[in-house]
Parts: structure tokens; sequence; C-alpha cells
């Protein structure tokens, strides 16, 4: 099966030119690590196991267990009004917004990415230059004085802004910067040492460059598509190895405990036919049963995908420094597994 699984990622790869890293783990076994590319097209460097990539908003789930930290030191709760728990006025919002609403994207907040008005992330920095955009504070300009789009409650819609708020409370409630407090309750407890939030101009080594393919063949580097520093909405860097780790130890109650790794893996809210919605995490079921859980982010120069499978504490991350080639490479792997398991 590995061979098989490893040879239609290695064609996919070289009808797409994948770039980027794969992990495939089954309980503690590594059944694939391998990477493709340049994490440096221009000088050369390949991409390896320990290439630290951007991963969008597969990072909303940092956030949304940082929130649950918090509230498991009674610090706030999934009750608690956006109006008490943040000291910023916002003119036009409904005053029963919620944190689990921020967390299921049920807030109905003005998104500062709206894709119903744009579909160009560059957009945003026209007025708004990106280098200008390094803490959260630095985007409420973006979102802080426009209307809702919906009362609370009332439908899912995915939105950013929301987990910009969540990461502006996690300050607010914590002391800390954002980041820091991501540092260091999240990703030193679990021990995801090379991950991080860094800076587009101070990028630590073994950081792949994201990379913009253009038609004519020609590409750019994302640098000046994304803010400067990313947040609680999206923009760390991981290894693979690391976003394994993060699986790990969430599943074994180790960042949170039992009853509050429940709650934030409860199908809070369905966005389709037979996927939902916990905190910070898609799920996927049929009928009842949990298939999966997974995060996945895109951004300009940016594709990832990672789940976990409950059923057999299998665990794949797929990392690229490209706009798109994860989800193609996360599809052949969980085809060949059904394929296995139908035999």
């Amino acid at each position: 099966m590995i061979n098989t699984m490893m040879e239609r990622i290695t064609s996919i790869q070289t009808d797409n030119d994948f770039s980027g890293s794969v992990l495939v783990k089954e309980s503690q076994k590594v059944l694939i690590d391998s990477s493709f590319g340049y994490a440096n097209r221009a000088e050369k460097i390949n991409n390896k196991a320990g290439t630290r990539y951007g991963i969008a908003s597969g990072c909303k789930l940092f956030t949304a267990i940082a929130i649950c930290q918090l509230v498991e030191e009674r610090k706030l709760s999934f009750d608690s009004k956006l109006s008490d728990c943040l000291d910023v006025k916002f003119p036009h919002f409904h005053e029963h917004v919620t944190v689990h609403h921020l967390l299921t994207h049920t807030s109905g907040v003005p998104d500062y990415f709206d894709e119903e008005v744009m579909d160009d992330f560059e957009e945003l920095w026209i007025k708004t230059p990106m280098y200008h955009i390094r803490t959260l504070q630095d985007f409420l300009p973006l979102f802080q004085n426009e209307p809702m789009k919906n009362p609370p409650g009332e439908i899912f819609r995915y939105n950013n802004s929301g987990y910009i708020l969540l990461g502006l409370i996690v300050e607010q409630a914590s002391g800390l910067s954002f980041t820091d407090y991501v540092q260091e309750h999240i990703f030193k407890k679990v021990g995801m040492f090379d991950s991080g939030y860094f800076a587009f101009d101070s990028l630590p080594e073994k950081t792949a460059l994201g990379y913009i393919d253009h038609s004519n063949g020609t590409w750019k580097t994302n640098m000046y598509s994304l803010p400067a520093k990313g947040g609680s909405d999206g923009g760390a860097y991981v290894t693979v190895s690391d976003m394994a780790r993060l699986w790990e130890s969430l599943m074994n109650h180790q960042i949170l405990s039992k009853e509050m790794t429940d709650r934030l893996l409860t199908a809070h809210v369905q966005t389709k036919e037979n996927s939902f919605y916990g905190y910070g995490i898609w799920i996927d079921k049929e009928d009842v049963d949990i298939v999966k859980y997974h995060v996945m982010g895109y951004d300009p120069g940016v594709s990832f995908h990672s789940a976990y499978y409950p059923e057999d504490s299998r665990i794949v991350v797929v990392c690229s420094n490209k706009s798109s080639g994860a989800y193609k490479i996360m599809t052949a792997i969980e085809e060949e597994w059904a394929t296995v398991i139908n035999r």
C-alpha cells in the first residue's frame, strides 16, 4: 500500500509540479515522509522534512485551543459577550456576539476579506499597505466600523475577522501578545520547536518562500501579497512533523483536558452535507461516525491540508509553498487508503 500511495503522490507531483512536504503516520509509525521542489527557487534550496511552511488559515485551530485554555482557567467563557471581554469599540456590531459565535463562524461580524466582494487577497493592500500589518490591532481599521453581515447565530459564514477578534481576546485575557501566547502555551508545550509566527522581512533559516506562478511561466514570491506578520486568523509557519505532534498532543489531552478537547471537537454547526465545524476545526461525518478532523489553509503562495482520522489514529500533513497542490495530494492519499480498506 505504501509503495502504491507513494507512486500516486510522485505522479501528482510530476503532473502538477507540487512543491512541499508530505507526512503520513499511523499509530506513531511513519509511513511516508517525502519532500519535493524548492524552498528557495533562486538559490535552488530543496524543501526538506524540516522545512517550515506557512499554513494560512490552518492555524485557526491554534487560536481555538488558546481560547479553550483560557476558558479552562476561567478567564472567560464561551458565552462571554465580545463587549465584555474586549475593550474595543465596534459601533455597528450586535451586542449579543459571543466567543462561541466567533469560534464557529456564526457571529455575523463583517469579514475584512469578504469573498462576496473581492476574490483577490492582494486587493486588501491597495489602501492599507501589507507592511503595516504586524499586530492584531493593525487589522481593526479593515472591519471595525463596518455593519454586521447578519445577526449572530443565524448562519455559518466563514470569517477571518472573527478570529482576529478571538486573538485580541486572548491578548486581553492573558496579558501576552497573541503570538507569544501561542508560542509559550501551545508550541512549547507540544514540542513544536520549529514552528512560529515569523515576519516576512525576518524569516528564520529553513523557511520556505511562498511562490505565485503565472500562466506565462514567470513567478514571484508572496511577500507583497500577505500581512507582514500573521496572527490569529492565519499565517503561522510549521514543519510537517510539528503539525503531527499537535494532533497527537490534542488527541491525547496533553494541551486541553478531555472535557475541553471534546468541546473543541464537537460538531457545533453544519456547513454542508456531512461537513461540520467545531472550534477552529472542520469535521467530516458519515451518519453519526466521525470520519476525520481536519484543517486547511490557502493564501497566495500557500496551500495546506492536514487531518486526523480517529478510526485508526492516522495523521496526514501536506504543506506546500505554492498556491495550490496540497488538496490533490491529500485526496490521493485518502483514495489509496479507501482502496486498501475496501479490498
